[in-house]
């Protein structure tokens, strides 16, 4: 059982998918995560801020967690699994769903720090980017290219996900990620 921090954890990832941060309320937090009123300072004395973060480090860790399962065979067969692995998550964007760890890059109102550890909220969502762009360029090695070419690559289709979410929101179709991704599957020739 989820305990009520790990519940409004997973209520504020839900709400930066579909809200943003500047769209999110502690109301619609509680409200969702079924905590009480005195839960949010009590659980996260650095507020919003602090939420949010944590937030986004459990969202990144559970993203790299499924990222690191993609079979390895050879590229083509990587981009195909992560591609065929996203289709589900860019399908919400075609109901107003999202990215929660864009979401701060674009609605953090005060990117100050404040946060568990004094960093800002678009430094965050740049380090989670990040370390998705490594568990991907390392399969991409392990699956016979080069660090540089694994690197370009794996930047590459974080880029894709990242602009296909937004795409995919904005037309309420899945057609401009299937456009890319059939695009980039062939380019892995």
């Amino acid at each position: 059982m989820v305990d009520t921090r790990g519940r409004m954890v997973d209520a504020t990832i839900e709400a930066l998918r579909r809200h943003g941060v500047a769209g999110m309320s502690f109301t619609g937090i509680l409200r969702d995560s079924g905590a009480a009123r005195g839960a949010i300072y009590h659980h996260f004395p650095g507020g919003k801020a602090q939420l949010v973060a944590e937030a986004a480090e459990r969202n990144g860790e559970q993203v790299r967690a499924s990222l690191a399962t993609l079979p390895v065979d050879d590229p083509r067969t990587l981009v195909t699994a992560f591609f065929a692995a996203i289709r589900p998550v860019l399908a919400a964007s075609t109901t107003g769903g999202g990215c929660a760890i864009a979401a701060i890059t674009v609605g953090a109102a005060d990117d100050s720090g404040g946060d568990s550890g004094g960093e800002g909220l678009v430094r965050v969502a740049a380090r989670i980017f990040a370390s998705w762009g490594e568990v991907l360029a390392g399969l991409l090695v392990s699956a016979g290219l080069s660090p540089t070419e694994a690197a370009d690559l794996a930047t590459t289709l974080i880029m894709l996900l990242e602009g296909a979410h937004v795409l995919c929101r904005a037309a309420g179709t899945l057609e401009p990620f299937d456009r890319a991704a059939r695009t980039a599957i062939a380019l892995t020739l």
